[in-house]
């Protein structure tokens, strides 16, 4: 399944490390890790999350294989196209390593 994630230039930068392999873990007092399911919702959150709060915002494309996701219900949090999935922060690193290919780029908001 393709998915987007918003990110800060730190996530980033920890994405680029791993070449382009891998998310980081989740920092103390965030549980869940949540890949959404539509480019036009990642944009959203970037620009008016991390934008403000960071001045720079980037968008993410990356591919899960089916069989790990399906064990996690997609989550509606708003408007119909304001969907994701809960991923647990103690499950992220299974997440990382059921990515197909690479993480990529697709555009970064100032």
């Amino acid at each position: 399944m393709l998915l987007f994630r918003p990110v800060n230039q730190v996530e980033l930068d920890l994405i680029i490390e791993s070449d382009w392999k891998a998310f980081p873990p989740r920092l103390l007092g965030q549980p869940i890790f949540y890949p959404v399911l539509n480019e036009a919702y990642a944009e959203k959150i970037t620009k008016e999350w991390n934008v403000p709060a960071y001045g720079v915002g980037h968008v993410l494309k990356f591919e899960v294989a089916d069989e790990f996701l399906k064990d996690y219900e997609i989550q509606k949090v708003g408007l119909d196209h304001f969907v994701e999935f809960w991923i647990p922060a103690e499950e992220l690193s299974e997440m990382n390593t059921n990515i197909i290919g690479q993480i990529e780029l697709i555009n970064t908001f100032r």
